[in-house]
């Protein structure tokens, strides 16, 4: 098993945040994981992206030139990395925030998780939303170890986030649920 992951949005939608919990959850899993995160030198605004590969076997380069599975928050980073998808590749859409083409041979989901996460009460939350969708896509390990690390990355200061996360991953997990068949074209 090899997937190769990539997470693209603006600064501040928690591009870094998701890699980096999907990351930890693998290796404590077991599986091999690199990863390889870019971001431009604006604080918020610019684009985020984030290669994430995870295997059972050893990974020799962090860099992927053909994604398994495009996860994507805005319309400049949908326009910059779609080509980046191969064919027949899992690709999640932040509907809140881009609007799709006729993009060719992909399982495409529409999550709207800008507007779920308004819904919740904080916006900064849209990128577990999304993560909550991945998760029951490809169930690659249990929604409890991202819990885990999460509630462990939120400790003191950002401690009374966690419920809020919990709602959101649990909000992505269940709209893939209520989904018979992604939109495939």
């Amino acid at each position: 098993m090899t997937e190769r992951i990539i997470l693209a949005g603006f600064g501040g939608q928690g591009m870094m945040l998701l890699g980096k919990l999907i990351a930890q959850a693998a290796m404590i899993d077991g599986k091999k994981v690199t990863y390889f995160p870019s971001y431009g030198t604006e604080v918020r605004g610019g684009t985020a992206v984030y290669h994430l590969i995870i295997s059972n076997n050893e990974i020799f380069s962090p860099i992927i030139e053909e994604a398994d599975t495009l996860i994507v928050m805005n319309q400049p980073s949908y326009q910059k990395f779609k080509g980046m998808l191969k064919a027949g590749g899992l690709l999640l859409l932040n509907t809140s925030m881009i609007k799709s083409d006729n993009f060719p041979d992909a399982k495409i989901y529409e999550v709207p998780a800008t507007e779920i996460a308004s819904k919740l009460g904080n916006v900064l939350v849209s990128n577990i939303v999304m993560l909550g969708a991945y998760l029951a896509i490809k169930k690659l390990f249990s929604p409890n170890l991202i819990l885990e690390q999460l509630q462990g990355m939120l400790k003191a200061k950002k401690g009374n986030l966690f419920a809020i996360n919990k709602q959101a991953l649990e909000r992505g997990l269940h709209l893939i649920e209520s989904i018979h068949h992604p939109y495939v074209r």
